[in-house]
């Protein structure tokens, strides 16, 4: 069976959870909770699925929600208009079969085509080395760092034109 990417079910997020757990430090701790709120008012919010199950997913934000999430707010303070990944994870099972390049064309292809930037951040500390060469690969650059978590984190700021 082919990856289907759709909008996530209210039904997928025990199993988008675990996904984000297992993948930690590379994204931020979430709980169920957070998850909902992102179902609820994330601009993209889509799961790649599989026979095997979630394979992977993306949570995408625009200008204007009320996320307090320092990173988001950093871009809404420097950009008028932009789509910004807030979190992207892929199953172990389903890596290197070209998902996540899938998953930020498809979300880039939601927006409409005013919007000129997507934004993201990639840990720099503790670094996630391959995640960086993935976005540069994507066409993102960097256009600032953020030291978060009283100096425990460091995040690189990047941009991609559409």
């Amino acid at each position: 069976m082919p990856h289907i990417i759709r909008d996530i079910a209210t039904s997928d997020l025990d199993a988008v959870l675990d996904l984000n757990q297992s993948e930690m430090p590379h994204v931020g701790s979430v709980d169920l909770q957070k998850l909902q709120w992102f179902s609820e008012n994330a601009s993209y919010f889509r799961v790649a699925e599989a026979e095997e199950g979630i394979a992977a997913y993306l949570v995408g934000l625009r200008p204007g929600t009320s996320y307090a999430s320092p990173n988001y707010r950093w871009f809404s303070d420097r950009y008028d208009d932009f789509a910004y990944v807030d979190r992207v994870a892929v199953a172990r099972f389903a890596r290197r079969r070209g998902l996540a390049s899938r998953l930020y064309d498809d979300f880039a292809a939601t927006v409409p085509a005013s919007v000129k930037l997507m934004t993201c951040e990639v840990n720099l500390s503790p670094p996630n080395e391959a995640s960086m060469r993935f976005h540069k690969q994507l066409g993102f650059r960097q256009v600032g760092v953020r030291t978060t978590e009283g100096g425990a984190k460091e995040v690189a700021m990047l941009v991609r034109e559409l």
